[in-house]
């Protein structure tokens, strides 16, 4: 058997590698990265190691300083840190964020390493950030890519149009190096038809696009490009650019197109088949005297507020249901689940009727890994916020499919 020797970084507790290992037993992850900076306990490394055992090749320190040790490899994959990309940040900065800067340590493993291929996942947000200069930040990582001699592809993906029971919307991005059949035949069928090439590759013929089928697609795209001729360096594409980036796209040889496609769905499952059919712990249920936060937090509002600067302002939001639909995926899982807040989900225990948070448990089956995953000595609040941070195992297994499929390797 010939393995698809694999680095993980960014690896969090392990779903892409969980993801792959499904696909196919060809996936060996040869080095993998986790580290959390803000954190003394490093969770999130002693759940990957539990799981996939302590080795040399298993590193829990700063990528910025273990960076010079990955060894050569085919794939690289990660889903590096989004936090200052995400819309549920205020005031997101981007790429210039502490954690959107990470995006340098991959640009660094690509041009050090030249992996045949890359698999990454993010926030959609990333396509729209920063706020006042949107489609820079992603821009800029295209362009990376193409220094570094990559044509790259990108989905956003909701995990719900795929069967899945959250409605979960990430970005995925797969590049492919110039020297992999892939990349060849691309890029002399971009030559000769161009932007028709470029759109039935990221419709019918990508690894993207197998693995996630789509049903049409709307009329508007967007034709851009990123080269030296255009740019001459990177510091002059974060200075100028400013472009509108749809949910799906492709850059080869510094030209960008990107087009809105919908998918093919199928019917996602209900947030009631996920849940715990027993009677949960009692520190789930929500107290009697909570439920008022509850509503207020869930409830719609148009609140007159103060700025520090002595100012007013009218704040205002929409409703959330309370407790959620048991008949529809569930909303998104974010790092403060749990928390008494929006974002936070409540629903009605199966068992006896009564509101109460999800479990920890049942964030893990909303991005698939088996129960209690997370279940490795780390605190609760612990196990939820990396249920917040992960992805939904198996559209990487989808992809792991496609990419053995599509690119022969």
């Amino acid at each position: 058997m010939t393995f698809i020797k694999t680095v993980e970084l960014f690896a969090g507790v392990g779903g892409f590698r969980l993801g792959l290992e499904a696909a196919s037993e060809r996936y060996k992850v040869i080095w993998a990265n986790q580290w959390e900076p803000s954190m003394h306990n490093q969770y999130a490394f002693d759940c990957y190691t539990a799981h996939f055992g302590e080795s040399g090749n298993h590193v829990c320190r700063d990528i910025k300083k273990a960076k010079n040790e990955v060894p050569d490899h085919q794939l690289l994959v990660g889903g590096f840190p989004c936090q200052d990309y995400s819309v549920m940040k205020k005031n997101s900065i981007g790429i210039e964020g502490e954690k959107g800067a990470l995006w340098w340590q991959i640009d660094y493993v690509l041009g050090a390493s030249h992996p045949e291929y890359a698999i990454l996942e993010n926030v959609d947000h990333i396509l729209r950030s920063p706020a006042k200069q949107p489609g820079r930040d992603f821009s800029i990582i295209l362009r990376c890519f193409y220094d570094n001699g990559y044509a790259v592809e990108w989905r956003v993906i909701n995990a719900a149009d795929y069967g899945h029971a959250q409605r979960r919307r990430r970005i995925f991005i797969v590049a492919y190096y110039r020297e992999t059949e892939t990349y060849k035949s691309l890029s002399e069928s971009v030559c000769r038809s161009g932007l028709k090439s470029m759109h039935s590759f990221i419709s019918k013929e990508s690894v993207l696009a197998d693995a996630f089928p789509i049903s049409g697609y709307e009329n508007i795209f967007t034709d851009n490009w990123l080269d030296m001729i255009r740019y001459p360096d990177i510091p002059s594409v974060s200075r100028e650019q400013r472009v509108k980036l749809y949910n799906s796209g492709i850059m080869i040889n510094g030209r960008v197109y990107s087009i809105d496609f919908t998918p093919k769905s199928v019917a996602p499952a209900p947030l009631r088949q996920i849940l715990e059919t027993r009677k949960v712990e009692d520190k789930y249920y929500l107290r009697d005297e909570d439920i008022p936060l509850w509503q207020y937090a869930k409830g719609a509002k148009r609140e007159l507020r103060k700025r520090t600067d002595g100012s007013s302002y009218f704040f205002s939001e929409g409703a959330v249901r309370f407790p959620d639909s048991l008949d529809m995926p569930s909303r998104t899982v974010l790092t403060s689940e749990s928390k008494t807040g929006r974002a936070s989900h409540v629903v009605e225990d199966l068992s006896t009727g009564r509101l109460r948070l999800l479990t920890p448990v049942e964030c893990e089956r909303l991005n698939e890994f088996p129960d209690n995953w997370t279940n490795t000595g780390m605190p609760e609040r612990m196990r939820y916020f990396c249920m917040g941070n992960a992805l939904v195992v198996p559209l990487v297994t989808r992809i792991g499919k496609s990419l053995i499929r599509i690119c022969g390797i």
